[in-house]
């Protein structure tokens, strides 16, 4: 089964609990803290591996959870980081934010990674809140929680050779006569609903990768059909081979099948047009083909090769073959993946946040305070210590949130949400 698009929920490891402890050794009055800080939570990678070539993986695995990183320990010993969760991708996989519909990553080469989500940081110990005011913090932070997501993954087929047409104009009979691929094929349209890959050997040492893939029909860009199925693989190839049913067994005009299959091609990504084109002239061997090529030879002229051929008894398949790989051999296989990497840079570039932001909001009775940076302390806050408690007041005095409080009439013994726990405004 071939599988192209997969939702999944990813989650990073929290980070281990900072440790309260102290020096209890003999000869060593007042020995101090000595707890040490937890260890970091391990991230989600993905990695491309070239031997994957669908995401059907993911089709019965959709979480993954990295592990946490250890709790600190007595002694001043810091808790070990967590190792990185690596999940494995097949080349051509965009990684994409199901939230905001941004491109995390578009991954191409083998051993290509990307940190999608990020493990939390490790709680500090107390000796970390020593101070010559406090020399015997009862304080220690709790690990910061990992990053968690959902993220769609789309699988873009990486073929040299791209197979482009109507449905039923004979892509799959073509793929199978030249490789050993074995496409399902029948007399109806949409035979092929998933792309399929074979290797062509050419004969004179050299092969290429070629892919048939789903038919097109008029609004593919908008995605009618298998539209947008068909154009998210499409991009990849290095050549289309736009294969034409010249003898019109569906009653259509050849030439129009051809004009109307370049519009979608140009309506969906402009850069389409700049891809190098072959015309491969299928069904030859069926009465009324040399008139239509003839009639279709006039009206393209000589921008793109045409190649007459017959799919079902192999005729001038072989001349095909030869005149896809000397064209291959003119494409370097580089400026694709590098324009990728281009856009990579322009777009998937991390926006800063401000976590320092923050919102009080009045709901029925209660006064919810909202924000980043506070709902990562609170997480990070263990309440069961009464200095624990107190350095979280005193950082939220200092962010403003008591001041907004009172803006918005807060009294004391008010109700204050943060997160899903309650506390009672003190004055």
């Amino acid at each position: 089964m071939f599988v192209d698009k997969v939702k999944i929920y990813v989650k990073a490891g929290d980070g281990g609990n900072g440790q309260k402890a102290f020096r209890r050794e003999k000869y060593v009055p007042m020995g101090g803290p000595a707890g040490g800080d937890g260890g970091k939570g391990g991230d989600i990678v993905f990695q491309v591996d070239e031997g994957l070539r669908t995401l059907l993986d993911f089709r019965y695995q959709k979480h993954f959870k990295a592990e946490r990183g250890e709790h600190g320990r007595s002694k001043a010993q810091h808790g070990a980081n967590a190792e990185d969760m690596v999940i494995k991708v097949p080349p051509g996989t965009v990684i994409i934010d199901d939230d905001t519909q941004a491109v995390i990553a578009d991954l191409t080469r083998h051993d290509q990674r990307v940190v999608v989500a990020r493990g939390g940081r490790g709680g500090r110990g107390n000796m970390r809140f020593a101070t010559p005011a406090n020399p015997a913090p009862d304080i220690a932070e709790k690990g910061e929680p990992g990053e968690e997501r959902y993220l769609v993954l789309e699988l873009k087929v990486m073929a040299d050779v791209g197979l482009a047409g109507f449905p039923s104009v004979g892509k799959s009979t073509l793929l199978s006569s030249v490789s050993k691929a074995k496409p399902k094929i029948a007399a109806y349209h949409f035979t092929t609903l998933s792309p399929n890959l074979g290797v062509v050997d050419v004969g004179d040492g050299r092969s290429f990768v070629m892919a048939d893939l789903p038919g097109l029909i008029e609004g593919a860009h908008i995605g009618a059909g298998l539209g947008h199925q068909f154009l998210r693989h499409i991009e990849r190839t290095r050549v289309i081979v736009h294969v034409v049913d010249m003898a019109g067994t569906e009653g259509r005009n050849p030439y129009q099948d051809w004009v109307k299959i370049n519009q979608e091609l140009e309506q969906y990504n402009l850069r389409l047009m700049e891809r190098p084109q072959i015309i491969a002239a299928n069904k030859m061997d069926v009465p009324g083909a040399e008139e239509n090529l003839a009639h279709f030879r006039e009206n393209v002229g000589e921008q793109y090769p045409i190649y007459p051929i017959s799919a079902a008894t192999k005729q001038g398949v072989q001349e095909l073959l030869y005149g896809i790989a000397d064209l291959l051999d003119q494409i370097p296989a580089t400026p694709l993946v590098e324009e990728i990497e281009q856009e990579e840079r322009k777009v998937y570039k991390d926006e800063p946040v401000e976590e320092d932001t923050f919102t009080v909001r009045k709901e029925n009775e209660i006064y919810v305070v909202e924000g980043a940076k506070i709902e990562k302390l609170f997480k990070m806050t263990d309440f069961n210590h009464y200095d624990s408690v107190q350095r979280f007041a005193r950082i939220l005095r200092k962010m403003g949130v008591d001041d907004e409080l009172r803006r918005l009439g807060a009294e004391n013994g008010d109700s204050v949400r943060i997160a899903d726990y309650e506390f009672e405004f003190v004055e």
